[in-house]
């Protein structure tokens, strides 16, 4: 087996047509190998069917439980939501709530279950589960993502640890990465392998979210180390109000330009690195066809 091995996600997949065709080409005819799913997003449906027409495509769910608007009625999730019908945008008041507030634990079990049975209900095979914001590296809602995705034949969670060591050898420039995840990250993995899932060993693109251009692809790719790494990223055909307001500073039509580079893929096939998606990762009995 490759010692190197990549899986190359899109998050936020239904949230504008403009990354689902973005998704719908790079994963046709560029690096992509899976999505990860905003079942109540505004273009959801769109990204539903170009997937079923795909095939091929592996998508996962994104849950949302911040920073977007709940799959529930507002009424039943009003301990979720504001005035104006959404979730939290500011999540160390989120988290804070999530964790000490029984009442706003329940609604939220609530929602996260909506979400995987939405998912369920698109008849597509769930490749992985991780969350907007990385959200999931809160216990409560790791603890959530675990014990009720279980139900919906959940296998892999995304554990957003990016190592610093493999910045360091790309570039000087390479942002503020959360380093803070480390501590968090540490457990959600011991929450996922404890609970039987698989996950990845690496993510990238945490320093560099919004902007990962053909060059940092290239430099990561380099220093890919060993073990199974994801890059994830936020691609778009092309810059939307939506987006605009949604993702200011985003670089998602440079994103999507990196995902069919040729010389992107030509320097995965000459470093050896296999492209994967989580679905790979579970052992061969238990893979969905």
């Amino acid at each position: 087996m490759n010692s190197r091995r990549l899986i190359v996600c899109a998050d936020d997949f239904g949230f504008d047509e403009a990354i689902n065709e973005a998704v719908e080409i790079a994963s046709r005819d560029g690096i992509l190998t899976c999505t990860s799913l905003m079942v109540g997003a505004p273009a959801a449906s769109d990204a539903v069917k170009r997937a079923h027409r795909l095939g091929t495509l592996r998508v996962g769910l994104h849950v949302v439980v911040v920073d977007g608007r709940p799959l529930l009625p507002s009424e039943r999730v009003r301990h979720l939501v504001g005035a104006a019908g959404l979730f939290e945008t500011r999540l160390l008041r989120a988290g804070l709530r999530f964790f000490f507030n029984p009442a706003v634990r329940r609604q939220l079990a609530e929602e996260i279950r909506a979400q995987f049975e939405a998912f369920r209900l698109t008849g597509l095979v769930l490749d992985h589960v991780n969350a907007h914001k990385h959200m999931h590296l809160h216990p409560t809602i790791g603890r959530m993502i675990v014990e009720i995705g279980r139900e919906y034949g959940a296998k892999a969670v995304r554990v957003p640890a990016e190592p610093r060591a493999v910045l360091q050898r790309v570039a000087s420039d390479r942002g503020e990465s959360e380093f803070g995840h480390r501590f968090w990250s540490k457990r959600l993995r011991r929450r996922v392998h404890h609970a039987g899932f698989v996950t990845n060993d690496h993510l990238l693109g945490l320093a560099w979210s919004g902007a990962m251009t053909e060059a940092r692809f290239l430099g990561l790719i380099d220093a890919l180390p060993d073990g199974v790494s994801e890059i994830y990223c936020h691609p778009a055909v092309k810059q939307t109000l939506a987006l605009a307001r949604a993702m200011p500073g985003y670089r998602s039509v440079e994103e999507f330009a990196a995902l069919v580079s040729p010389a992107v893929r030509r320097r995965i096939v000459e470093a050896g690195v296999e492209l994967v998606s989580y679905g790979d990762l579970a052992p061969s009995s238990e893979r969905c066809a």
